[in-house]
């Protein structure tokens, strides 16, 4: 079984497709300077939702979700986007942590896999 890659760029592709499973890389916000955590959750779920979609499927089919977060303090501010994202009945596993991110202005990051429908 071959593995198809999506979006591949030189450091790594941000969709790879395994049988009829869909990972996805950890996903950061295009525009982050003095944004908050809420905008920035908001901008990369909507991202989360075209990557799902050029793999052919959707959060429906999410069944895992890791989450990062530079200050656990945020967690609250974030699940106020996430939860109005989730579909309910529906919701991944999930983990969140509190991470040192790639740039001081990342605020968030986020992974999931999915099922390919």
């Amino acid at each position: 079984m071959t593995v198809e890659r999506l979006h591949v760029g030189p450091r790594m592709s941000q969709v790879a497709i395994h049988g009829n499973t869909v990972f996805l890389a950890g996903i950061t916000a295009d525009v982050r300077g003095g944004n908050s955590v809420a905008d920035q959750t908001k901008q990369i779920l909507d991202r989360i939702d075209t990557l799902l979609a050029d793999a052919g499927t959707n959060k429906e089919e999410v069944y895992k979700a890791t989450i990062w977060l530079r200050d656990i303090a945020s967690f609250d501010e974030m699940n106020s986007v996430w939860d109005k994202w989730v579909v309910a009945g529906k919701t991944p596993v999930r983990a969140t942590v509190e991470a040192r991110l790639a740039a001081p202005d990342v605020l968030v990051e986020i992974q999931v896999e999915a099922a390919k429908l």
